[in-house]
C-alpha cells in the first residue's frame, strides 16, 4: 500500500507522486484509486487493489541511481539485428518497469542511433524509455530535469565514443592480421 506523497513508478510512463487516493464509481464499481501526478501536468489513475500487480513501484535510492547512471557507461549489449524482434524484446523490458532494463534500452537504442539510425518506432521507444528513466532520475536524485538529462546524454556519448574506439581498434588490428597473414 502507498500513501499520499510517495514517489511512485507507474511503467511505461515514468515516475510520479501520489496526490491523493480517492474513491471512484467507473462503471458502475466503486474502488479506490491513486492518483498520480506525472510529469508534464498529466495524471493517472490506478485502481489501488491492483497497482502493484500493474507494477506501480517505489523509486529507486539515490545509491540504485548511481547503478543505474553505471549502466548508461557500460558497452551496449547484444540486441537482435532485425528491428521488429528488437522492437519486440525491448518492450518487453520496458514492460517489466525495471529501471535498469530501461537504462539498458536507453544506451542500446542511442548507440543504434548514432551507428545508423532508427526506425520511426524505435525512436519512440528511445523518447519514452528517456522519459521514464529521466523522470525517476530527477526524483530519485532530487535534482532538476535539464541538469539529469544532460547528465544522461553525456554518460551515453562518452560511452558511445569508448565503444568507437574500441571499434576502430579492433579493426586496425584485423587489417594488420589480414596482411601479415594471408587468410586464403
Amino acid at each position: 500500500m502507498f500513501n499520499v506523497g510517495d514517489k511512485v513508478v507507474y511503467p511505461m510512463h515514468g515516475a510520479g507522486v501520489i496526490e491523493s487516493i480517492e474513491e471512484k464509481a467507473i462503471l458502475d464499481e466503486r474502488q479506490s484509486y491513486y492518483i498520480i501526478k506525472m510529469p508534464g501536468e498529466v495524471k493517472v489513475m490506478v485502481p489501488t487493489a491492483k497497482a502493484e500487480e500493474i507494477g506501480v513501484r517505489n523509486i529507486i535510492d539515490k545509491s540504485s541511481a548511481e547503478k543505474v547512471i553505471e549502466v548508461l557507461e557500460q558497452e551496449s549489449t547484444e540486441m537482435s539485428m532485425n528491428w521488429n524482434k528488437r522492437y519486440r524484446d525491448n518492450m518487453e523490458k520496458m514492460k517489466t518497469g525495471n529501471i535498469y532494463e530501461v537504462a539498458d534500452i536507453v544506451r542500446n537504442l542511442s548507440f543504434k542511433q548514432k551507428e545508423k539510425g532508427l526506425s520511426t518506432g524505435e525512436k519512440k521507444m528511445l523518447l519514452n524509455a528517456k522519459q521514464i528513466l529521466v523522470s525517476e532520475l530527477v526524483l530519485a536524485e532530487q535534482k532538476d530535469l535539464s541538469e539529469i538529462e544532460s547528465l544522461v546524454e553525456n554518460k551515453i556519448n562518452a560511452s558511445y565514443a569508448e565503444h568507437i574506439s574500441t571499434l576502430e581498434q579492433s579493426t586496425a588490428e584485423e587489417n594488420i592480421v589480414k596482411k601479415f597473414i594471408p587468410l586464403n
